[in-house]
């Protein structure tokens, strides 16, 4: 049974368009990539209407990282 490693990314340390890389498998993960083929959305995190975390998995290794950094949005 393989275990599932956790990542934490502060998408405000992030450069450029918000690209950034799977710790893991080094996969190019994209906001604009919307066909789920990368990464899928498991779980959004919101609160007082507004999204806190987002929970994604990365569809190459498993890896379930953990986007923090949304407060910059607001």
């Amino acid at each position: 049974m393989q275990r599932i490693e956790f990542y934490t990314i502060n998408l405000a340390k992030v450069k450029g368009t918000g690209e950034f890389k799977c710790p893991k498998c080094r996969t190019m993960i994209s906001p604009d990539d919307k066909t789920e083929n990368v990464y899928t959305i498991v779980e959004p995190v919101v609160e007082n209407e507004s999204l806190k975390k987002l929970i994604i998995k990365c569809n190459s290794c498993g890896s379930q990282i953990h986007l923090i950094g949304f407060d910059l949005l607001d």
